[in-house]
């Protein structure tokens, strides 16, 4: 399960909106960050925060929590599993809102299936957002979900609704 921490209002006119978007795990937890402007999609930055396998599970948490910090100064952050309560606490401690979205829903988004494997994933996040090299499986997750996040909230503000804020 992905999470996506918003830092922009995307009501305002001519908005620039800019989401974290992670996929969290203790070891491997893939974060990125997407803007999306006039409906163009581009990807600032991804990466993986790694942990050492002999790291304890509360020195995970510490780890995350800082990694995201880094990731961007600019209030933004998110997750899942255990590692989920290290980021909530690095969003919610800039009161950002958090979005929560099912990994068959960010697979299907980014590849038009929900059962698509990591290296799938990966390729067709690297088209979509014209990067010029494949990013991690992880990374590549955390960009799907923003990618994913950006498709809900344009269909959401269609609607009017935001039925995925945690």
């Amino acid at each position: 399960m992905a999470r996506i921490i918003r830092s922009s209002d995307p009501t305002a006119v001519n908005a620039v909106e800019r989401v974290l978007a992670i996929d969290p795990a203790l070891r491997k937890t893939g974060w990125a960050v997407v803007e999306c402007e006039k409906g163009q999609l581009k990807a600032l930055a991804w990466g993986v925060i790694h942990n050492k396998p002999n790291l304890l599970p509360s020195g995970c948490l510490v780890a995350i929590r800082e990694g995201l910090l880094e990731v961007q100064s600019f209030k933004t952050a998110i997750v899942l599993g255990t590692a989920r309560g290290a980021c909530l606490i690095a969003a919610a401690e800039h009161g950002l809102p958090i979005y929560e979205y099912a990994p068959r829903e960010i697979k299907q988004a980014a590849v038009g299936r929900g059962a698509a494997q990591k290296d799938q994933v990966a390729f067709m996040i690297r088209a979509q957002l014209r990067l010029r090299e494949t990013p991690s499986p992880d990374a590549a997750d955390a960009l799907a979900a923003a990618i994913t996040h950006f498709q809900n909230s344009a269909a959401a503000r269609a609607t009017e609704r935001e039925t995925r804020r945690v």
